[in-house]
């Protein structure tokens, strides 16, 4: 059995005529101002912003780029990593390389220095100060190679 019944969507003409006025309305040519400021507030505002150009935003960029660049050394620190030195050399030379290095630190910084507790038998180093005995080395063996190395 066929069915004759057909559905059919009713589309109303006035949408065909409201998209091309609308893209006109928003396309159309229309009064342009380069500035809000005329005459002496213009030249004002020009000397403003080139003193903002050329002193200000230089001596920020400089700032925030060594800020950015020394944050591996401070999470090293933070996180008592035991090769904390090494990583601020990096961030040093990441410096002079132009950034290239930085990565690298960044990601030795939050490293766990497996090697290292496997020697030592720790994986953090308090920093700050400097502890008398290295860590993993008994305090009499240390004053006995002293005493050696003295007196011959």
């Amino acid at each position: 059995m066929k069915s004759n019944f057909k559905f059919r969507v009713r589309r109303s003409p006035r949408i065909h005529y409201l998209l091309p006025a609308f893209l006109a309305a928003i396309f159309w040519p229309s009064h342009a101002q380069a500035s809000i400021f005329k005459g002496e507030a213009l030249d004002k505002m020009a000397d403003i912003l080139t003193w903002i150009v050329l002193i200000v935003a230089p001596i920020v960029a400089i700032t925030v780029f060594l800020l950015i660049h020394i944050l591996p050394e401070k999470i090293a620190e933070k996180r008592q990593h035991p090769q904390a030195g090494a990583i601020q050399c990096l961030c040093l030379m990441s410096l002079v390389f132009g950034g290239l290095l930085w990565p690298l630190a960044w990601l030795w910084a939050y490293s766990k220095p497996v090697l290292y507790k496997m020697a030592y038998g720790t994986d953090k180093v308090p920093h700050g100060h400097e502890p008398e005995v290295p860590p993993g080395l008994d305090k009499k063996e240390v004053e006995k190679a002293q005493i050696v190395q003295t007196h011959p």
